[in-house]
Parts: structure tokens; sequence; C-alpha cells
């Protein structure tokens, strides 16, 4: 019978949540690095790498049932070097290991178990196991790599290696070969990464092929939020001005915002939900996911002033000050979707727990979100979600209009009030340079929208924290817990950091922060640039050798830090006119171009910058006493591939320090495009439409 062991591992010492959370296995537990390896290599066993994260459910069930158990342990230790990975701390060791399993020809997805060679190339893996299949696994590779089946297994592992040691441009270059997309004959192809209108509206059509047009999203089950497609659609709604894209990404945003994916009560989304109607989510809270869905909602209520969104954007960010913020400033990683040992134990309510927290009101609350005696998730319990705007279930209900709200407000702090009491879901209070720059880029995203003061007041802070605590001079940490900060940064948060700090800029006017983009960007360039290829390695050239180093070309859940450092060469070139960045974005999206068009549901980020540099956007500069007043006004609408900077008196940044104010102290706002600029304008009023019809 499985039980939790009292026995201490080398994980106790480790910062990482999720490692910790392992610490107590009797598996004698190895973190990744050098003394793990070199036992391997000595004693010449294979190594067992499993990967998983602190809010991972599935992680947890086998925990519970196989590396907590005594017996199947002693086989895990007899057979191999076992290895614990945090794929949220080391996502280089996860890429690899996942890469490999997809060699394989299997679904990747956590907890990520691989076998490795002792020189630590991968010849089998898997995900989830039960605990029999486990052990039969376990005995069964282990007396084949120990025995007269070594060799076969270390020639799987090279065809292995054959695949992953090989860049994702290469592998994109050899499918293009057998795939070329068709040329169009007249249509010229415009600027260094040969993009056309027939070309995008392939892509747009590609993507659309991909929709759910009743519920919204994609039509794969589980559903993922998936922020970089729908903010693509907005970019593609403003330079095509197509209201069926629109249509779609309003679809899915408010079907989100309805559903059990988002918690009704208080904030914030979860990670994923696992049917078509976003009903049923897995109760994990990301980070990352609500970083990025605080700027997609943003940006959508700048397009459609829907206050469903403006109350989507308030609510997650107030959870993420309160559930996910620590005392410094820095934002923590995740929420489980566990308590008690069970998932989702803390968000759902039965019927009769319903009518005792709301009394009389109880059927009119479950008739707002759905709620039924059966209920409709585990144990008769229901999850909260709605199926219609306020004012049709006012006119439903014969209430006024006004009252909803209010009704809403009163249930949901008495439904808070009750959730206080119950077991809390474990928080991962590790704090990860690129998801908190996720979380420092949405609430940027917010100020621009809804110029609310505490939002930059919250940003700032953390961009602080994020200088005080994961900066080493010119270099990132990657993660720091309890003040200590370690993992050299990857590519992935210097794109991050990179891209917020530029967005606080453009909020702000704080000319701190566009040297620090600028000083970051150098550091990138030269430390994680491959010429050869003209894109950027995901590990830093003095980091620790793998056994592959990758490049990370494909847009996900979080987008490719390769199409963020694109857009960010094009942003911080306009900013500083710097040809050579603005050249290099170009050239980068040059190199993906065809797949972007072909598969764009995978490359959604690289799209938008297809996007921008099919209809480029303008440089604004504002000069003059009334700055402030003038970058919140021209920051509310949504501005589409835009970059704004602006001073009161002189500055040295290249957009303003040709430019004086005006001498009778009114405030000028410069609009260029295409190095070609209008006359200066001096009223807001005319500088929105100076930039409607730029």
């Amino acid at each position: 019978m499985a039980h939790a062991s009292q026995s201490t591992n080398r994980l106790a010492q480790e910062t990482s949540p999720y490692l910790q959370q392992h610490a107590h296995n009797p598996v004698d537990w190895y973190p990744w690095g050098p003394e793990a390896l070199s036992r391997a290599q000595t004693e010449q066993k294979p190594i067992l790498v499993s990967i998983g994260y602190a809010a991972c459910h599935w992680c947890h069930v086998m925990e519970r049932e196989s590396f907590e158990n005594e017996a199947v342990a002693a086989v895990m230790n007899a057979h191999f070097v076992c290895i614990k990975v945090d794929r949220e701390e080391r996502p280089d060791v996860d890429q690899i290991y996942m890469d490999a399993l997809h060699a394989m020809g299997l679904q990747g997805g956590w907890p990520l178990n691989v076998f490795l060679t002792s020189e630590a190339k991968p010849f089998y893996g898997g995900t989830y196991f039960t605990k029999g299949n486990w052990v039969k696994l376990l005995e069964n590779i282990g007396q084949a790599y120990a025995g007269e089946h070594r060799g076969e297994l270390e020639q799987s592992a090279e065809r292995f290696m054959e695949v992953i040691g090989s860049s994702e441009l290469k592998k994109y270059s050899a499918h293009n070969q057998h795939a070329a997309l068709p040329t169009i004959d007249g249509i010229p192809e415009m600027g260094p990464a040969r993009v056309s209108d027939e070309e995008f509206k392939l892509l747009v059509y590609n993507l659309g092929v991909q929709f759910d047009r009743e519920r919204g999203g994609t039509n794969r089950v589980p559903k993922f939020p998936m922020p970089s497609i729908w903010r693509f659609l907005l970019r593609a709604n403003a330079i095509s001005g197509s209201q069926a894209v629109l249509a779609q990404t309003v679809l899915t945003l408010r079907e989100m915002a309805w559903g059990g994916i988002y918690d009704q009560a208080h904030g914030g989304f979860a990670r994923y939900s696992v049917d078509a109607e976003w009903l049923a989510p897995h109760f994990e809270k990301m980070l990352y996911d609500n970083g990025q869905l605080v700027s997609l909602y943003s940006e959508a209520f700048q397009l459609t002033q829907d206050e469903l969104f403006r109350e989507v954007v308030y609510d997650t960010v107030e959870f993420v000050r309160l559930e996910l913020t620590n005392a410094e400033g820095g934002f923590c990683s995740s929420l489980d979707a566990d308590s008690e040992g069970e998932e989702g134990k803390f968000y759902v309510f039965t019927k009769d727990e319903l009518r005792e927290i709301l009394g009389d009101e109880e059927p009119l609350f479950s008739a707002y979100y759905n709620c039924t005696a059966l209920g409709n998730w585990e144990h008769g319990r229901n999850i909260l979600h709605r199926r219609e705007t306020d004012q049709a279930f006012a006119a439903a209900h014969q209430l006024a209009p006004g009252v909803v709200p209010e009704l809403v407000a009163e249930w949901k702090q008495k439904i808070m009030a009750v959730r206080a009491t119950r077991v809390r879901p474990g928080l991962d209070n590790k704090v990860l340079t690129g998801w908190n720059a996720l979380m420092l880029q949405g609430l940027t995203d917010a100020y621009r929208a809804f110029a609310e003061p505490e939002f930059l007041v919250v940003a700032e802070r953390n961009a602080r924290f994020i200088q005080a605590n994961l900066r080493d001079g010119a270099r990132l940490y990657r993660t720091c817990k309890n003040g200590r900060a370690s993992i050299n940064g990857f590519l992935e948060d210097y794109a991050l950091v990179i891209q917020a700090f530029i967005s606080l800029y453009e909020v702000s006017f704080t000319e701190t922060w566009l040297h620090e983009a600028e000083a970051l960007m150098e550091y990138v360039l030269a430390n994680f640039f491959d010429p050869t290829e003209t894109l950027f390695f995901y590990t830093d050239s003095s980091a620790e050798p793998l056994i592959a180093r990758k490049k990370e070309l494909f847009d996900n859940v979080i987008p490719a830090s390769n199409s963020v450092m694109a857009h960010n060469l094009r942003r911080l070139g306009r900013h500083l006119e710097n040809a050579r960045y603005v050249e290099l974005a170009a050239d980068m999206l040059a190199q993906v171009r065809h797949l972007v068009v072909k598969e764009p549901q995978h490359l959604t980020n690289w799209a938008s910058l297809y996007a921008a540099l099919l209809r480029p956007g303008a440089e604004v500069a504002i000069i003059g006493p009334g700055v402030e007043t003038f970058r919140e006004k021209l920051n509310r609408p949504f501005l589409f591939d835009t970059v704004i900077a602006g001073t009161k008196k002189r500055s040295k940044l290249p957009l303003l320090k040709l430019l004086l104010p005006a001498t009778n102290g009114q405030t000028a706002v410069h609009i260029c495009r295409n190095q070609t600029c209008l006359a200066p304008v001096y009223d807001v009023a005319e500088a929105q439409a100076a930039l409607g019809s730029v």
C-alpha cells in the first residue's frame, strides 16, 4: 500500500516547491545536475528523468500511487539514477525530452517520464503510468539495459538524437521542400519578409478552419485559451476591418468569461477546459495564462467597449494581487488544482450548500450560475457558469437591469466568505522571470485600456522587483524564492522582460525602462543569436551544455521566445531608430513565412508580426507640458503596431531628440510612418484622427 515516507532525499535542499513536494519520497531523487549525470556514467546505469510542475493534478496522482510507495521506489532505486525536474524552472531540459517523446510518436504532457542512457540520451518515455504498469516497465527496462539488449536501446537513443538534435528550422525547411506554397502571379511581394495581402488572406483562412463557431475557441478538446490566437485576430481585424474575425474573437472571450474555466466568484482563469463548452476546467490557475488574458481582454475592450471584458480584467488583476503576489511585488507561479486531495473542491458547491449560504436568494443565484441538484461536477457539486447577459437574465426574471450587478456583487461576497473557511489549494510561490514579465505586460495593457492608476503602480513595483531580484548586471536569472535567485535565464525570460519593459516605457515615459530593454537586447544578441539561421537559441552560450541546444520556434500557450524576440527587435528598433534591429525582425519572419501561412495555428504570434509588416503602424512622439494627459488619451484606443514616446521638455531618445517644445506652451504630437511625418498637431482629437488616417 502506498504511503508517504519519512525519509528525506536531496530534493529537500531545492527551492522549487514541486521538487520539495517529492523531498520525502522513498525514491532516491536527484535534482538535474552534474552529480546525478556523473553517477550514471560512473555506474553505467540508465537515467529516469521525471518532469512535472507543482500545480499538475496527474503529477500528484502518480506521486501518491508510485513515488510514495516503498516497493515501487525500491525498483526505481535499484535500476536507475532517478532525476526530478520542475519544468517551470528548467524548460530547457523539458523541451529536449518532450521533443524526444514526440520523436517516439507519443503524445506529450505531464508528468513526463523519459528513460535515458547513462550519457543522457533518450530511448523510451511516456506520461502518466498506473502503478502496475509502471513497475512492469521499470523492471523490463532495467533488465534490458543491464543485459544483452543494452546495445539495441543505445541504437534507439542515437536515432532519436538525430531527430531532436536537428533545429526546428531545418525540420521545417525539409518539410517545405515537399509542401511549398503556390505562388500567385501578378501579386507583388513587398519588403524583406516578402509579405502580401493574398498570403495574409490565406493565412487567416487556414487559421479559421480550426475554429469552433458555436462556443468559440478552436475545435480541439481539451480547450486551452491560447491568447496569441485571439490577439492575432484583433490585429487582423485592425488591418483588414474583417468583422468575421472580430466576431470569432468576441465569441471566444465571452464564452470563456461565462464558463467554468473562469472563476465566477473571484476572477482568474484555470489552465484549460476538459470539454468543448469551457465548463469543466482543470482547476489549476497559472500566472502565465492570467497575464496574457489580461492583455487580451484589455485589447478586446479597446475595440468593443464590452463591459464584460472590463469586469474580467479588473477581477483577474485583483485575483493576482490577492492570491499570487508576494510581499516584495513579485508574482508567484500558480495555484494547485487540488485541495484536500480532490480536484476543484475549493471552488464547487452542492445545491444544499448554496441554500445554506444564500437562503431565499438561492433559486435566483442558481438560475444565474446554472446550478442544479444533480450538479455538473463530481459528488453532486456545481461549477458556477453563465449562459446569458445580465440584460437577458433581468428580462427573463422580471428584474430591473441595474439590479443584477448589485445582486451578483452580494452573491460573490457570500460565496467568497465561505471559500475563505475552506482548505485552500497549494500555492507554488517560486517567482519565474518570464512569467512575471507576462503579468507585467498584462498590467501595462490594462493601464493602456483603462488608465487605472493602481495598474501602473503594481506594474512598476513588479518591474523594480525584477531588476532587484532577478538581474545580475547584464544577465537575468530564471527564478527566485525566499530571496534566493538561481538558474541562468533562458531566451523566454529575456524576450518577455524586454517586451514588458518596452511597454512599461510606453505607458509611463520613464526612460529607464527603454534603456533597460536595450541593454538586455544587446546581451541576447551577443549570447543567444545564431547567425547561420538568423534565429536565437533558447539557452545562453555560457549555459550548462545539454545533449542538444534548441531553438523555440512554435507559438504555444506562451508564444515562442523567437517570435517574441522578433517583435521586440521591431518595436525597440523603431524607438531607437536602429535599422539593424528592424531588419533582423523582418529576416526572422522570412525564415518561417511559408509555415506561418500554411500552419498559422502553431505560429500566431509570428502571424501578428506578418500583419505588422504588411500594414506598418505609426511612430508617435509627444512633447510638451501635457504629455501625460495626451499619452493617456492616445493610448486608450487599440493602436496596432504603433510605438509611442514622449517627454515634457527634452530627451536624448532618437524619436524625441530632434523635437523641441512648442514656444507657446502647447503640447505637440508628431506622427510618422515609413520615414514620412505629418505636420505636428496640438489637440488629442486631431492626433486620434490623424492616427486613424495615416
